[in-house]
């Protein structure tokens, strides 16, 4: 049980970073990974700019990739591994907050899953040690969004 909450905190946090950063690749044709990424914003904090179905203040892909590099001790691969894996979990939560004819369940199961799956494709690319420090990153994310939530649900 705790384990799905875990992935349910760690895909909330990835996807928001997802749905402003995936909207600039999806109009490029097919280009080599080194010219996408030359075309990128800085990692610097500036925002991407808000396309139409984004978020706000969702995180760049790239950053959320090389903030967990620096936090795991991700090797340059394995950063480069999970930055798709983050656009495309925002692209599709994108999509699932645009669409309007799921019901409210519907919607938070899908979204699960698709926090679930990409949780399940990083969680691939780590080793041992990687893998314990993300569950304990997650967990400590899941501990703090409950604390800030609690005073608003009473």
């Amino acid at each position: 049980m705790q384990r799905k909450y875990l992935s349910i905190a760690i895909g909330l946090f990835l996807s928001a970073g997802l749905a402003i950063a995936q909207a600039p690749a999806q109009n490029q044709p097919d280009q080599p990974a080194a010219a996408q990424d030359a075309q990128q914003q800085p990692l610097a904090g500036e925002n991407a700019p808000q396309q139409q179905g984004q978020r706000p203040h969702a995180p760049n892909p790239a950053r959320v990739a090389h903030r967990l590099g620096r936090q795991l001790g991700l090797t340059q691969e394995q950063v480069a591994q999970i930055k798709p894996i983050v656009a495309n979990r925002q692209q599709q939560m994108a999509s699932l907050r645009a669409d309007s004819t799921l019901t409210p369940q519907d919607r938070r199961a899908k979204a699960r899953s698709i926090m679930q799956d990409s949780r399940n494709q990083i969680e691939a690319l780590l080793t041992d040690t990687q893998k314990q420090q993300y569950e304990q990153m997650l967990a400590q994310h899941r501990a703090q969004h409950q604390h800030n939530s609690a005073p608003q649900a009473q």
